[in-house]
């Protein structure tokens, strides 16, 4: 791989956190960067103000390209290869098809969503 990944997520979504922490612990990624949304607020206000919204997904920097919502979980899971964890191998062989990204993901907004307001927590990052 030639460009540093920086994978950014809501850390308060326990479906996203397991995500990225299954990322930095499994995917055997080199020079990957996992940054909680929630503890990088200047980062998703610069990403905001350029369009992109963590609300409505997780946002991938790929040296200068960005990749939001399904598109940055689809790019991630074509970085994983060999997986050290099962969850993980499922994971990445079902998201890294296009179609079946775009199929599942607005499912996975809604679950996110949901979990957040049945933590009390706030849905919106900025």
């Amino acid at each position: 791989m030639n460009a540093n990944l920086t994978f950014i997520y809501d850390g308060e979504c326990p479906f996203c956190n397991h995500f990225a922490e299954l990322l930095e612990l499994k995917s055997k990624i080199n020079k990957i960067s996992i940054l909680d949304g929630r503890k990088n607020p200047k980062i998703i206000k610069s990403l905001l103000e350029k369009g992109y919204d963590i609300d409505r997904g997780a946002i991938l920097l790929k040296g200068d390209d960005i990749f939001h919502g399904a598109e940055a979980i689809n790019k991630i899971c074509n970085q994983i290869n060999n997986p050290s964890g099962k969850l993980l191998k499922l994971l990445s062989n079902i998201f890294k098809s296009d179609k079946r990204t775009n199929l599942l993901f607005p499912f996975l907004v809604r679950a996110r969503r949901l979990a957040l307001i049945a933590k009390g927590v706030p849905t919106s990052l900025v």
